[in-house]
């Protein structure tokens, strides 16, 4: 069963209710969850609301990047949100802190995996060089995905670009790509961009799309989705 994951990039909860609603959709061979980041989990009830969900396969995307203790304190944080499937955590903070979030998920929540983010898809071989990387985005996803492999994650967010090295490195894991879009539509701040189809054939065990369905008609936007995977 393959994930899509919807990106509820919004703090607004009618919209999140709407959402919801018009993409509750079942499709043979495909599962959809929610995925919920920043802007709606540090939102004035957005915690709460994650909370009182029903839903299964949600994903917290709070992409954890601090020293060691703090990292495995976020995760004693976030006990209480039982529902919560996954939880993401920067590859780039280094095997002591990726060691010290899996030892906190087995002391506090063992149902969460935790998904290593690579380098993010709003990133360029040009922009990655302006904040001091001397690599490419290859290479240093490659050194990222050996490094999540090493403290055991459960799965890789990467772009699709380079799901086919990181599936001979990370066999067993999950990989999951952001950074998908329909035919024809905007990339926004994407850089590394492909379309869904694209993205599991390349071996992607999930994708995450949000603008690309939030954005005017949602019910006809996922239609749109389901017909380019057939």
């Amino acid at each position: 069963m393959k994930n899509i994951f919807i990106a509820c990039d919004t703090n607004n909860i009618q919209i999140i209710k709407k959402i919801i609603k018009y993409t509750q959709v079942k499709a043979k061979g495909y599962k959809i969850g929610y995925k919920f980041g920043l802007e709606f989990f540090y939102s004035k009830n957005g915690r709460k609301f994650i909370e009182k969900l029903k839903i299964k396969n949600l994903w917290l995307d709070v992409k954890i990047f601090d020293i060691p203790n703090t990292s495995y304190s976020a995760i004693k944080s976030i006990k209480d949100l039982k529902n919560i499937s996954y939880v993401t955590v920067h590859v780039s903070g280094g095997i002591e802190m990726l060691k010290e979030v899996k030892k906190a998920v087995k002391k506090y929540n063992k149902k969460i995996k935790i998904l290593g983010v690579t380098v993010l898809t709003s990133f360029s071989n040009f922009s990655i060089k302006k904040v001091g990387h001397t690599k490419s985005i290859k290479d240093l996803v490659r050194k990222q995905a050996l490094l999540a492999k090493t403290a055991k994650l459960d799965g890789i967010v990467c772009s699709a670009h380079e799901i086919k090295f990181i599936k001979k490195i990370c066999k067993k894991m999950e990989i999951i790509t952001p950074g998908i879009r329909l035919k024809g539509q905007n990339f926004d701040d994407q850089k590394r961009v492909i379309s869904p189809k694209e993205a599991f054939k390349n071996g992607a065990t999930s994708i995450v799309m949000g603008r690309s369905l939030i954005k005017g008609n949602i019910k006809s936007n996922i239609q749109k989705l389901f017909k380019t995977l057939n």
